[in-house]
């Protein structure tokens, strides 16, 4: 498994150094579908869903600001907003933003279909957008994301991997992400493609908004309906609902059943250390937050953005949108030093806490 992480680990930097060139070295010709030509005093729209995922606010945001600056020579400025997982509010954020005269809007939509509209009025401004990390519906300029079937691939083997034996003796329970995420459909389909005929799916959700709370609720469904005896793991698309399900699941008495996750969040990540959570997917973050930041600035001075995005990825209503994907890693307790804090997005303090200290110990983590 360690030796599998580093390798995908490394594949992954390679495709970071060929696909994120810098914004500055991305040509001088202006894009047919970005503003005219600007310099380094840029203003940057950054639009993120929500905070109740520790990712936002914590590594995608700062990562960003902190690309954007080291781009245009500290000049460019990030005005950002939050949409508190609310659609409408997304869409008055970005009106805001068109009003305001942005040069450039990174946007991480909270619902794909709905922040269309908003993209048009943006397109419609001369204010190129960029779809991060979902992929937003409308006219947009550029798009990064994970490859997001290949999470869900990547959930779906580990869990047959933990199961083993018991993949034919019993069901799992599958709560898949929000029905207005298309990411959510993807990690579904990907999950699908390795399950299906492997393991017999009792009952399944598509969960309101990612609220853990609303996934701890559809647990305890799902052991109402099959009783505790008969599940033998738990596909969890997050590590937020992760911790509702693993929740739920201990009322129930319910224990050392597999449940994955995504995201490596800080709490997933001791869930994994203490075993109470069989995996997460790392998803190296600053290789995702360093391309949007360079496909924003490259697209706010009116620059190509053919030496930064080598994909394309047609959107329901947008087709070859210039894409990076990102590789993802299966993070167990096998591969923490090798990724999370190998990276840099924790330390061992960070994780290694007073009640975790002994697991960690446990598994070599000091």
């Amino acid at each position: 498994m360690r030796r599998a992480a580093v390798a995908i680990a490394a594949g992954a930097m390679a495709v970071s150094l060929a696909a994120c060139g810098s914004a500055k070295e991305s040509g001088d010709n202006a894009d047919s579908t970005g503003s005219a030509k600007k310099g380094d005093d840029i203003k940057v729209g950054l639009l993120l869903p929500e905070n109740a995922t520790a990712r936002y606010e914590k590594f995608d945001r700062p990562l960003i600001e902190k690309k954007v600056k080291e781009l245009t020579g500290d000049k460019g400025e990030v005005v950002y907003a939050n949409a508190n997982q609310d659609a409408a509010k997304q869409n008055q954020q970005v009106d805001t933003m068109v009003s305001n005269k942005v040069d450039v809007l990174i946007v991480d939509a909270v619902d794909s279909k709905a922040i269309a509209g908003s993209v048009k009025k943006a397109k419609d401004a001369g204010i190129p957008v960029v779809a991060y990390d979902r992929l937003a519906e409308g006219p947009i300029d550029a798009y990064t994301s994970f490859d997001n079937v290949t999470v869900g691939k990547t959930q779906g083997e580990a869990l047959l991997k933990a199961l083993g034996g018991k993949a034919k003796d019993g069901q799992i329970v599958m709560m898949n992400g929000s029905s207005t995420d298309p990411n959510a459909a993807q990690f579904k389909k990907g999950a699908h493609e390795v399950l299906d005929g492997k393991v017999k799916v009792g009952r399944e959700y598509d969960t309101k908004e990612w609220k853990p709370e609303n996934a701890n609720a559809n647990m305890e469904g799902a052991i109402s309906a099959l009783g505790k005896d008969k599940i033998v793991g738990v596909y969890s698309a997050n590590d937020g609902m992760a911790g509702g399900i693993i929740t739920a699941l201990k009322a129930a008495g319910i224990a050392d059943i597999p449940v994955t996750g995504q995201d490596a969040e800080l709490a997933g990540v001791q869930r994994i250390v203490t075993g109470e959570q069989y995996m997460s997917v790392y998803k190296p973050y600053p290789q995702e937050a360093d391309v949007a930041a360079e496909m924003a600035v490259a697209l706010a001075q009116g620059k190509s953005l053919d030496s930064i995005a080598k994909d394309k990825v047609d959107s329901p209503t947008t087709k070859a949108v210039p894409s990076v994907l990102v590789p993802v890693v299966s993070l167990t307790k096998d591969n923490i030093n090798d990724t999370v804090i190998k990276d840099g997005i924790y330390t061992v303090n960070e994780i290694c806490t007073g009640k975790y200290k002994a697991a960690c110990d446990k598994i070599g983590l000091k």
